[in-house]
C-alpha cells in the first residue's frame, strides 16, 4: 500500500535535512549534493506526491517500469529528471535513450557501443556514468576498478559517449566508507565531476566521502 502524500513529503524533508547536515559536516555546500529519489516498485501516485513536495530527480531500475510511469509525469513536470540506476540490457537501449536523462550503469564495451549507435540515431544524448564494481563482487554488475581507464577511453574517446561520472553500490555487509573513499579517488583520478554513491542506509557517509548524487528510496517512499 502506498503511503499518503503527507508521509512522503515528511520523509522527503527528513532526507533533505540529513543531506544538508552531512554536507555541512563535511565542509561542503549542501547544493553540491543532488538527491535521486528511487521510485522503483512504487506507483505513479507515490511519485506524483514526491513531485508535489518539490522533488524533481528520480531513479528507476527497470526501463519497462519507468516507461509505464514517467512519460505522463514528464508532461506535467517538464523539469523532471530521470536516472536509470539498474542494469541495462542491450535490447532495451533504444527505449532507455528515449526515456532517461541520465544512464548511471554503463559497465561494458558492448553496451557503450549500442548506446553510442542509438544516441546518434535518436539525436538524444543522455549523460552517462560508468558503474564500478567497487567490491569486486561476482554477483554484481559494474566494471572492475582497474578496468575503468580502458572502458572510459573506449566510451568517451572512441564512441563519444557523454561520460561524466562514476556510480557504485558497495558490498552490503561491510563498512561502506572505505569503498566510498576509493570511489572519490577514482573519480578524481579520471577527471570525472560526478560521483553517484550512497543509499538510504549510508548516504551521510557517501556525502562525507564526496558523493555528488545519493540514491535514496526506502527512506522516502517506505517499503512496498
Amino acid at each position: 500500500m502506498e503511503s499518503d502524500s503527507g508521509a512522503i513529503a515528511a520523509r522527503l524533508k527528513t532526507v533533505q535535512d540529513r543531506i544538508e547536515a552531512a554536507a555541512r559536516a563535511a565542509g561542503r555546500d549542501p547544493r553540491s549534493v543532488a538527491l535521486v529519489a528511487v521510485s522503483k516498485t512504487h506507483g505513479i501516485r507515490a511519485v506524483r506526491q514526491a513531485l508535489a513536495a518539490g522533488q524533481r530527480i528520480f531513479g528507476e531500475n527497470r526501463v519497462q517500469e519507468a516507461a509505464s510511469k514517467f512519460p505522463q509525469l514528464r508532461a506535467e513536470y517538464p523539469d523532471l529528471q530521470l536516472h536509470l540506476i539498474g542494469p541495462l540490457q542491450t535490447n532495451k537501449v533504444k527505449d532507455a535513450v528515449a526515456l532517461f536523462d541520465v544512464i548511471e550503469t554503463v559497465d561494458r564495451p558492448k553496451l557503450a557501443a549500442e548506446l553510442a549507435k542509438e544516441m546518434q540515431k535518436a539525436g538524444r544524448r543522455p549523460r552517462c556514468y560508468i558503474q564500478v564494481n567497487i567490491g569486486n563482487e561476482p554477483q554484481k554488475a559494474g566494471v572492475a576498478p582497474h578496468d575503468i581507464s580502458a572502458l572510459l577511453a573506449l566510451s568517451r574517446d572512441e564512441y563519444r559517449l557523454p561520460i561524466v561520472g562514476l556510480m557504485c553500490i558497495p558490498p552490503a555487509d561491510e563498512d561502506p566508507t572505505p569503498y566510498f573513499t576509493q570511489m572519490a579517488a577514482l573519480a578524481k583520478a579520471h577527471h570525472l565531476p560526478i560521483l553517484s554513491q550512497g543509499m538510504s542506509g549510508d548516504f551521510p557517509a557517501a556525502i562525507a566521502a564526496g558523493a555528488t548524487h545519493v540514491r535514496v528510496g526506502t527512506a522516502i517512499f517506505g517499503t512496498r
